[in-house]
């Protein structure tokens, strides 16, 4: 049975003492809470200064925390980045590669994407990997072939084994902090396209194991709708991961 999960983005927001105070809230939330959270993954991304302080105030039996990037270098003279290396010797276990906000600000190619990926898995760290089209790409009825050639030229050229530490975050960029979201039979219509990418290069089985995840303005008022999709494994959270109790109240739609 494919992983439900819920992971938080933070971005480029908190403070140390708001991000302790957020993450102290979330995990005791979840503590408190009276519906059946126990499996849901639920995984949170600080920025770096913070990973390891949220990390020492989870749980670490229900939150996992990870990093929001990672060099595509393993060391060496790249002033101001951050290797796999370092983020696994935090002890966390996760990492987002590429993000939307990193392929467009940041210039980060398919190519620098599947480094990426390369160093994350030999580090040890699970990943959670983002594809999505622009609103252009919408429009002109591209979003198929953007997916697909994300994918193809990144985590399709994984092996099998390989693929047991990637989890996939659909992203509709257009509806990434826009207020704008895919309808449910949108999203749902990607997620199944992508997992029928992974039943052609691989099988059907591991193509049912890998969790997908809906990345674009999910919200307490929406989360359950896009949830039971039946290829909607969870949800990768931007803005309402800022508040604990619409995160939590995200995860409780389950």
């Amino acid at each position: 049975m494919r992983k439900k999960i819920v992971a938080g983005n933070w971005k480029m927001n908190t403070t140390l003492e708001s991000a302790i105070l957020l993450a102290s809230e979330i995990d005791t939330r979840l503590a408190d809470s009276k519906k059946n959270v126990d499996d849901v993954t639920v995984l949170l991304f600080p920025p770096f200064p913070f990973i390891h302080s949220v990390a020492d105030v989870v749980n670490a039996e229900k939150i996992g925390v990870g990093s929001q990037n990672i060099a595509n270098q393993p060391k060496g003279a790249f002033t101001g980045e951050v290797s796999a290396e370092m983020i696994a010797s935090t002890g966390v276990g996760y990492i987002i590669i590429g993000h939307s906000e990193r392929r467009a600000y940041y210039g980060e190619t398919n190519e620098i994407l599947a480094q990426k990926v390369d160093l994350a898995l030999a580090n040890n760290l699970d990943v959670v990997f983002c594809c999505g089209e622009k609103l252009e790409e919408r429009e002109a009825g591209q979003y198929f072939d953007v997916i697909k050639t994300q994918l193809s030229e990144t985590i399709l050229k994984l092996s099998s084994d390989q693929m047991q530490h990637i989890i996939i975050a659909y992203e509709p960029v257009w509806a990434i902090g826009t207020g704008k979201t895919a309808t449910p039979e949108q999203a749902q219509e990607i997620h199944a396209f992508i997992r029928n990418l992974l039943s052609e290069k691989f099988d059907d089985a591991l193509a049912d194991s890998v969790s997908i995840l809906y990345g674009g303005s999910c919200k307490p008022s929406n989360a359950k709708e896009l949830f039971s999709q039946p290829d909607i494994d969870g949800g990768l959270i931007g803005g309402a991961a800022l508040k604990a109790e619409d995160f939590v109240q995200i995860i409780e739609s389950y």
